[in-house]
């Protein structure tokens, strides 16, 4: 595993992108809508590993929910794997809770699974794999 991008959620996205470039000097390289989770994505390279802000693009959207529970802010970390369903199958093992039991497909052409924060210290935790 290693860090793949921290998600960071936002009320507006446009005003976030134009912070993010002037805090990490940098434009954003990819902006994405996934129609799935209601959520508009706008991502920020950083090295090995990247930012991704997170808008709703509804008032269903679990991102809308989050800020109205708890305001902007660091919404996940994702660490990147090589075998999501051998770390599905290896964390339940370990006793992790996770929110789904198969991966769906997410945002930077990625399949993706979350795990309860309750097992990790109160931080949502996504684990993520690339798309071939």
């Amino acid at each position: 595993m290693h860090l793949d991008h921290i998600g960071i959620a936002v009320s507006d996205l446009e005003s976030a992108i134009s912070t993010y470039e002037k805090l990490l000097n940098r434009t954003c390289y990819k902006r994405e809508v996934v129609a799935k989770q209601s959520v508009e994505t706008a991502f920020f390279k950083t090295g090995e590993s990247k930012v991704e802000l997170l808008a709703a693009t509804g008032s269903e959207s679990v991102i809308q929910k989050f800020i109205e529970k708890r305001g902007e802010g660091l919404h996940h970390v994702a660490f990147e794997v090589n075998d999501i369903e051998e770390e599905i199958h290896r964390l339940k093992k370990e006793g992790f809770t996770l929110l789904s039991e198969t991966p769906s497909t997410g945002a930077d052409n990625k399949k993706i699974v979350f795990l309860h924060p309750k097992e990790s210290n109160g931080v949502l935790v996504e684990l993520c794999q690339s798309i071939d």
